[in-house]
């Protein structure tokens, strides 16, 4: 059973939704720990200055700005401290946007939102009311002394919120020097079978359907290894892509799609 990480309300005009606040994604990563070649001992991190080699104790550690190289702004912990949003415990909706308005660039962790027991009605209406008039809302949380943009949107029953990267955190294509120009535009006719292609592997959305093959591998390696197995590794060989003649492409991957051999969502072959 999962456990609150937050409990406040959720706030739009003169109404008020109490709820708690659980994590909607658990990372599945397979995490290593470094150990010593030799004789199998754990590696430990410490803390080391610099300028003296010697380890530094956790009480005398401070937090510093780097202004220049080797030159830093040392900040006190009650300076920040002063600094911190004041933890209303509000989801405070500001505006009521459309969902595809939104880039999906600008999305990054997500919660549940569950009503308090007496919640249930204006919970219910606000998630109804955001289903029928396909709006989300953009709202401000603090977590963990933190300020969050946000979006509250209805999924299935639930309302979810996502916090969001500020504008100025997602980078700008006008940054990126490698994107294609005029030069590189596609004739008419390729579009047309591009689009033909893409309809041709268009199906619905079923996120049971795509798998971590690479943790699934991961997992079974160790696994072997723990009970004993020897693993033998052959050298993967140098792959180097190949020159396509476009049209082509698109013609051998419409007639593999007609005649099931690529498909959407399930194994393919590789047309080149």
């Amino acid at each position: 059973m999962p456990r609150a990480i937050w409990s406040g309300s959720i706030s739009f005009g003169l109404v008020n939704v109490p709820v708690k606040l659980f994590t909607a994604v658990r990372k599945k990563d397979v995490r290593f720990h470094q150990l010593h070649a030799k004789d199998g001992g754990r590696i430990q991190q410490r803390r080391v200055c610099s300028n003296d080699g010697e380890e530094v104790p956790y009480d005398e550690l401070v937090k510093g700005y780097e202004i220049a190289p080797d030159q830093y702004v040392v900040i006190e912990p009650e300076e920040l401290d002063s600094l911190d949003p004041e933890a209303t415990h509000t989801v405070d909706i500001e505006d009521f946007v459309a969902l595809d308005e939104i880039d999906p660039l600008f999305f990054d962790g997500n919660y549940y939102l569950v009503p308090d027991e007496r919640a249930g009605k204006p919970y219910r209406l606000l998630l109804d009311a955001m289903k029928q008039t396909g709006r989300v809302g953009i709202a401000r949380v603090v977590l963990r002394t933190k300020q969050y943009l946000c979006a509250i949107r209805p999924v299935g029953e639930s309302l979810v919120l996502t916090t969001m990267n500020f504008a100025d955190e997602v980078v700008s294509q006008d940054d990126l020097e490698e994107l294609p120009g005029p030069q590189a535009e596609a004739t008419d006719r390729e579009v047309r079978m591009a689009g033909q292609l893409i309809e041709s592997l268009t199906t619905p959305f079923d996120a049971n359907r795509y798998t971590d093959t690479y943790r699934e591998r991961v997992l079974d390696l160790i696994e072997r290894k723990a009970e004993g197995q020897e693993i033998v590794t052959a050298a993967e060989p140098e792959r180097t892509a190949p020159v396509i003649d476009l049209m082509a492409a698109l013609e051998a991957s419409l007639a593999a799609a007609k005649e099931g051999k690529l498909g959407a969502g399930g194994a393919s072959e590789q047309v080149s």
